[in-house]
Order: C-alpha cells, then structure tokens, then sequence
C-alpha cells in the first residue's frame, strides 16, 4: 500500500505561529495521564494518525498500560477506566464531534460531576487544542513517527 506524501511543513512555514500554538498548547495544568487519553481520543476520531501515533507513545513513556491504550478506542464497554476518565473521554467525543443540538445538558451534567468549573475549562481548551493539531496534521499530512527522535518518542521502544 502506498501512503500519501506529505503535503508542506506547516511548522517551517508559519513558523512563529507554529511556535505560538505549541507554546498554548504545552500551557494547560491537567493531569498528564488523563490529557494524553484525551489527545488519544480525538486523534481516533479525527483519523489523526502522526498525532494518534505520538500521543500513544507519549503515553507509554509516562507508564501508560499497553492494555488500556487498546481500550481507548472502546471505552464505553471497557472496564479499564475511572468515571473521571470516562467522563473526559464522554466531553471529548462531544466536543470533536459537535452534533446539530450542540452538547447535551446531560453530558455537562454528568462530566461536571467528575470536574469543578476551572477543570472543566481547562480540559475544553485541551479538546480544542488537540482537535486544532490534527486537523493541522491530516491537512498536511504529517507522516506518522517521522519527528519520533526529535521528541524523544524513540523512547517509547514502539518503533
């Protein structure tokens, strides 16, 4: 099977947009495990494969289990997550995937069960964030792993 060349280098060529994006993005106080499940997600949803492949090794390398990343993608019917967890997973889909209605008094309800008012802010700017660099990603089509040294994800031993 051939896969599609990359189209241009969006980093180089906006660079100091590039750079402003990177720096919003690196900002947000959350808990790592649960924003790498979160960017894990909308990179799924998004067909994201250079961000679903770096996120996943990112997890690994913060001592993800191999089982639960498998999971991600079935988290509604696996029991490998906290309601937290599946509360973020629940706002990500929603905010990924915004339907004609908008997001349901139900899912705020329930995700702000699990998350005080500046939590929840914090993770919606997260989703945001992430569903900007995969649409930046697809767009250009940035091939999996191609920058893995660059960002120490050789680490994760996934290659």
């Amino acid at each position: 099977m051939t896969h599609p060349a990359p189209r241009l280098d969006y980093s180089r060529l906006s660079a100091d947009l590039f750079k402003k994006y990177l720096d919003f993005s690196m900002a947000f106080r959350m808990d790592e495990d649960l924003a790498l499940l979160v960017d894990i997600r909308a990179s799924q949803l998004n067909g994201c494969a250079f961000c679903l492949d770096m996120h996943v090794k990112q997890a690994r390398i913060h001592g993800e289990r191999e089982l639960r990343l498998h999971h991600v993608a079935i988290w509604r019917e696996s029991p490998l997550f906290t309601p937290r967890e599946r509360a973020a997973l629940a706002w990500t889909e929603a905010l990924t995937r915004i339907g004609p209605e908008g997001v349901p008094d139900a899912l705020y309800a329930e995700v702000r069960e699990q998350f005080p008012e500046e939590e929840l802010s914090t993770l919606t700017w997260r989703v945001a964030a992430i569903n900007g660099w995969n649409r930046m990603n697809v767009a250009f089509r940035n091939v999996p792993g191609s920058k893995d040294e660059m960002y120490g994800l050789d680490k994760a031993g996934l290659a």
